[in-house]
């Protein structure tokens, strides 16, 4: 059997096709298929508004959970949506769940898309790097401008590294999909629960064994099923 990869091209008319297909079963109260086709569209071109569209349709589902990580994928995607921002807080504040703690690293990633920091990062320090070496290459007398742009390159790539480091360390973060899940002290499913975890609680990643997951909350560190936990970052959001 020989099979064929699709091009970018034919991934993004599949994507923009189950949207379509997605905005109109939502609008006729069809949220399930709404959810699915979202949910494709997603996975074939992960887009800010097609995440916001998917948290819509798994709240109207109840999957609290479901949406509250799609709404944070879409934040990870555009930290500049308003609308995901307003849902989660509303979210949250109704299902009565607290937001992830992030250190301040992890809050400096937030300012920009994520993919930017890695440029920036490069960018800086190519700049820092060109304006103190060219000119002597050219053999040009070194004005302030260049020793102050320079000097601004360097205070960029400074800022910019630890907020690359944040985006790693916010990618293990995700979030409960079902209700009163088990925290256990094992990765079994016989082993004793140490606390119950609602749906669209903040947990992170440690790693993973068979089916389960070793997880850091704000309450405690224990085991999850695979299946109970969904990542923050759409892109390499499989566990």
């Amino acid at each position: 059997m020989i099979g064929c990869a699709c091009s970018p091209i034919a991934r993004s008319a599949g994507a923009e096709t189950l949207f379509r297909e997605a905005t109109s079963a939502y609008s006729a109260g069809d949220y399930e298929t709404a959810a699915r086709s979202f949910r494709q569209s997603a996975a074939g071109s992960p887009a800010s508004g097609t995440l916001l569209n998917l948290g819509l349709a798994e709240w109207q589902k109840g999957n609290v959970g479901a949406a509250i990580q799609a709404w944070e994928q879409s934040l990870w995607l555009n930290p500049y949506n308003p609308s995901a921002r307003i849902n989660l807080r509303f979210a949250r504040k109704a299902a009565q769940v607290e937001a992830p703690e992030l250190s301040w690293n992890e809050v400096v990633s937030t300012w920009l898309p994520v993919n930017w920091w890695a440029w920036l990062a490069g960018l800086s320090l190519w700049v820092a790097v060109g304006m103190t070496t060219i000119p002597a290459v050219l053999r040009l007398p070194k004005a302030a401008w260049h020793q102050a742009l320079a000097a601004f390159g360097i205070m960029v790539f400074l800022l910019s590294v630890p907020a690359h480091v944040g985006v790693h360390t916010r990618s293990k973060l995700g979030f409960i999909l079902d209700k009163e899940v088990s925290l256990r002290l094992t990765p079994t499913a016989e082993a004793q629960t140490i606390t119950r975890l609602g749906s669209g609680e903040p947990i992170r990643k440690l790693r993973v064994r068979g089916d389960f997951i070793l997880v850091r909350t704000s309450r405690a560190t224990g085991w999850v099923g695979r299946r109970q936990f969904g990542l923050i970052c759409p892109v390499d959001g499989k566990i």
